[in-house]
């Protein structure tokens, strides 16, 4: 971890950048790589990502036809919106309200909390180490909330003064929703409700399994046409759910099969849940973690919130053996502590899938 300890140059927020009116060029993205070169999907029904009612879903059990649908759209998209999941609207709108009211602090304030590469947490503006590495137009706020032993309230902003509250009880309630879709998930393979979970390192005890959340914070961008908010990457982890920015589109999922970028238009009080490398694992490629990025805005600003779900991270991840048996004997991937696939995220930053493609087995 010593490659890791600091920057390789000095962070520079993007909020502070955004006044100019030609953007750096270490914000420009190749001409291939940037959103208005590659092809979009248009605005119809038939391009957008699933919608999943959770209504169903409780924790005293696990509905058919609900375990289905969470299935089928991870095994086709690996992207749904989650509607009536069970974490209050008010609750949520209290927690994007007090990060907003974060982000909206003077740079010099948020500086307090600055970040290293060692383990992200605190504010930030950049993923990976790589020095001279094209820098996308984002910054972000990153925390862990579990295991207990690595949550430091004293790196989590004293202001607003409800912030710290209302964050605790904002992941409190998407962990229980992701417990619940995790049984889902489990379900829709063919498996005991419990089994994924097991896989992750545990079943009900806080300890046992990791979470932790990214709040992005995406300025205005005076060329958005050059920039992206983040780069295509998939997310390394196991399962995230995210709270998206109502007022301003700016995700982008990549269409399995044809490779279109869809620009998901979030529903009110949705939730977006999408499955990572570590459920792709898992389910020796039956679940399918899909790239994504977000464009980049000139005439809004945006803000999401990404809860990460994690195996606990010493426990080696690989493909459970009896959907390999069901296969046909071929596991896909090789076994990987979650602490071991992450590091390449931390050093390189967003590179699509190309993590995934290093650890299949061909």
């Amino acid at each position: 971890m010593d490659c890791l300890a600091e920057w390789p140059e000095p962070v520079v927020p993007v909020e502070s950048l955004a006044h100019l009116q030609t953007i750096p060029d270490r914000y420009v993205k190749p001409p291939e790589k940037r959103a208005n070169c590659i092809a979009s999907a248009g605005d119809g029904a038939e391009d957008a990502i699933p919608v999943v009612d959770l209504a169903a879903l409780t924790e005293e059990r696990v509905d058919a036809a609900v375990a289905e649908a969470v299935s089928a759209a991870c095994r086709g998209w690996g992207f749904f919106q989650a509607v009536n999941h069970g974490v209050a609207p008010e609750l949520v709108r209290r927690f994007a309200a007090a990060w907003r009211g974060f982000f909206r602090l003077p740079v010099e304030a948020k500086r307090r909390y600055a970040n290293s590469p060692a383990t992200y947490e605190g504010y930030g503006s950049r993923l990976g180490v790589d020095r001279e590495a094209a820098l996308d137009w984002s910054d972000y706020y990153f925390l862990h909330l579990l295991p207990r032993r690595l949550k430091d309230h004293r790196k989590w902003p004293q202001l607003p003064p409800e912030l710290r509250e209302v964050t605790e009880e904002y992941g409190a309630e998407v962990r229980r929703l992701c417990r619940r879709l995790m049984r889902a998930l489990s379900a829709g393979l063919g498996l005991q409700e419990g089994r994924l979970a097991a896989a992750f390192g545990g079943g009900e005890e806080e300890e046992e399994e990791g979470a932790c959340m990214r709040i992005n914070f995406y300025p205005k961008c005076p060329q958005p046409e050059l920039a992206l908010g983040l780069s295509p990457h998939s997310d390394p982890g196991g399962l995230t759910v995210l709270l998206p920015d109502h007022h301003a589109k700016g995700l982008q999922v990549r269409r399995p099969g044809d490779g279109a970028w869809v620009t998901v238009r979030p529903l009110p009080d949705a939730f977006v849940v999408n499955v990572a490398d570590q459920m792709q694992i898992l389910s020796n490629a039956r679940y399918k973690s899909v790239e994504h990025r977000v464009a980049a805005n000139a005439d809004e600003e945006r803000m999401s919130a990404a809860y990460f779900y994690n195996p606990r991270s010493g426990v080696p991840v690989e493909p459970l053996p009896e959907l390999v048996e069901a296969s046909g004997g071929a596991a896909l991937y090789r076994p990987m502590t979650f602490d071991e696939y992450r590091l390449f995220i931390r050093q390189k930053g967003p590179q699509g899938k190309s993590q995934l493609s290093e650890l299949s087995q061909d």
